[in-house]
């Protein structure tokens, strides 16, 4: 391959400190060749710390997929761990579309035998272990572990995020006898390398496996396939806020909402 990959890395809540910090975590493991696009959408909340918020996240990740369907990008990482919108986000993108909670658990089953996830807060730990469970990973995992941390507060100083994140991580290889630990918020991306050297177990954070497992997909040359249920969503009137995501009678790149 001759011209760059062009990633795009969605950051489905609008905290622009937060985009950054993704986008620096995703270029460290992209390397040459990648262009990686830090993005964020136009509306919708600060963070993601419930299921409601979640879901208004998932309209703001199909509209960067639409912009980037338009502009040509090659595959997409969904840079939060409850990896929302991700099946529609695959009906909509030629190329690979990797959520961070599924590319982690991959990541953490191919270097370790089972593994705990460390997530922020306790109530966001059910989504975790369902998506532990849809993607086939429960024989892997042994727990969930909150560290009580919220997303916001990941990058600042005063929050003492760093050591109480390790030192959460180390509580769960000791009380659940894991060989890895995977990060449960892409706003702990930052800390995989200094929490894996305290620790002494592979640490598995979901943007740098998403990002990696993305591109050298597009070297391979596979993509979602367009056969059945990610096949492109049927053209139907959408009315109303959402009416500039209705989908036209092609495959995209298709319809751009405003914004």
């Amino acid at each position: 391959m001759t011209d760059d990959i062009h990633l795009r890395v969605v950051n489905p809540n609008t905290t622009r400190a937060m985009t950054d910090l993704i986008g620096r975590s995703a270029r460290v493991v992209a390397g040459p060749g990648v262009t990686v696009e830090a993005v964020q959408p136009s509306t919708g909340p600060a963070s993601i710390e419930s299921h409601y918020e979640e879901a208004l996240a998932a309209v703001g990740v199909l509209e960067q997929v639409l912009l980037g369907e338009a502009q040509g990008v090659d595959a997409y990482v969904v840079a939060c761990f409850g990896d929302p919108g991700l099946d529609a986000a695959r009906e909509l993108a030629r190329g690979p579309v990797l959520g961070i909670a599924e590319a982690a658990f991959h990541a953490a089953s191919m270097v370790a035998r089972r593994f705990s996830v460390v997530t922020s807060l306790g109530r966001t730990a059910g989504r975790a272990h369902e998506l532990v469970e849809r993607y086939g990973f429960a024989g892997a995992c042994a727990a969930v572990h909150a560290c009580e941390i919220p997303v916001l507060a990941l990058e600042d100083p005063a929050s003492g995020a760093l050591d109480r994140v390790t030192a959460a991580c180390r509580a769960a290889v000791e009380a659940d006898d894991v060989d890895a630990v995977v990060l449960g918020c892409a706003g702990m991306a930052a800390f995989t390398g200094r929490i894996s050297d305290a620790v002494g177990v592979p640490v598995v954070d979901g943007v740098g496996a998403a990002t990696a497992f993305a591109t050298g997909l597009v070297r391979a040359g596979l993509r979602t396939s367009t056969r059945g249920e990610y096949a492109a969503p049927p053209p139907k009137p959408v009315t109303g806020l959402l009416g500039g995501f209705a989908i036209r009678p092609t495959r995209p790149p298709a319809a751009v909402p405003s914004g």
